[in-house]
């Protein structure tokens, strides 16, 4: 099948090519400032393109079996706090083309990652439970907002004839992942502070470390992206990803910790910002209806992840 790709050279990007190279797809990766990635061969058409402008994939989309859009800006919860507008503009308009793009091309399904941000504190949300009449939390208002316009513009399209999925992911982790301290997500910057850390070192965290946090493995995400193309029946699909249960950051440094046998020793920085908020998805739905059931277990998952990180950051 033809399966077009956005955000190519990201995290999630790189493991979706991963993944429809194996086959014998048609896979056209679209990359914009990052550079195109050579361990591909011939597998793989690159085209450079900034989504923000008007029909630039216009000529590429026709006959497109599954357009993955997972081209976005995006960053941390440094700039979460500190810049929270970077979030909206740029994605709210390239989304907003493509759709329209997609839906005018025919492309036969469009798969669009939103997350769990809207979301208000609460263990084992279906995706029924968000209530919009209740304030978002001041840190993800902006974002969140964002991500809402566009899971209505995909139903929007469905509507008018374009298959599409929202997939409400919780933090997704794996192989190529940012482990960067300052614009990773907690779990990858978390790895790299064990993995610069020395014997007897703190691992520092911001704030109280009780916030509770659902998470989801890479392979997982890209099982419910697998099971929905084939198995969903409606137009437009809603679907949360997540384990199902929710980890606190104490916690996940601990394991963090214990999977590198390193002896450290974790320390929490009260002046720091704490969004303490606890929060874990309901995930029936995408099991009835889609029959997606592959989750790696949490501790094995976060093996796999550090000994990638491992043999590449050290």
């Amino acid at each position: 099948m033809k399966v077009i790709i956005t955000g190519a050279t990201g995290f999630i990007g790189k493991n979706l090519l991963d993944y429809y190279c194996k086959d014998n797809n048609e896979v056209l990766a679209i990359y914009n400032k990052k550079p195109p990635l050579t361990n591909y061969a011939n597998k793989v058409k690159w085209i450079k393109a900034d989504l923000r402008v008007p029909n630039i994939l216009g000529k590429y989309l026709s006959n497109t079996d599954l357009f993955l859009q997972f081209a976005a800006t995006t960053s941390g919860a440094k700039d979460i706090i500190s810049k929270p507008y970077i979030h909206v503009t740029d994605n709210a308009v390239m989304n907003s083309y493509l759709l329209r793009e997609c839906f005018e091309a025919r492309v036969k399904h469009f798969i669009f990652p939103s997350c769990t941000v809207m979301l208000q504190s609460k263990e084992s949300q279906s995706e029924e439970d968000w209530d919009p009449s209740i304030e978002i939390h001041k840190n993800y208002y902006g974002v969140a907002n964002t991500k809402i316009y566009i899971e209505n513009m995909c139903n929007f399209y469905s509507r008018l004839g374009l298959k599409t999925t929202v997939i409400r992911h919780s933090n997704v982790f794996g192989k190529y992942d940012k482990f960067d301290l300052e614009k990773s997500h907690v779990l990858g910057a978390t790895i790299r502070k064990v993995l610069n850390a020395k014997e007897g070192d703190y691992i520092n965290i911001w704030g109280s470390g009780k916030a509770r946090r659902d998470f989801i493995y890479i392979n997982d995400l890209i099982s419910l992206i697998e099971k929905s193309y084939y198995n969903q029946e409606k137009k437009f699909g809603l679907y949360n990803c997540g384990m199902g249960y929710s980890v606190s950051i104490n916690e996940l440094v601990e394991l963090i910790i214990s999977i590198s046998k390193k002896d450290l020793n974790i320390k929490n920085d009260l002046t720091k910002p704490d969004i303490s908020t606890a929060l874990s998805l309901d995930c029936s739905k995408a099991r009835n209806e889609l029959g997606w059931n592959n989750l790696t277990e949490f501790k094995k998952a976060l093996e796999e992840t550090f000994i990638w990180a491992k043999n590449i950051y050290g």
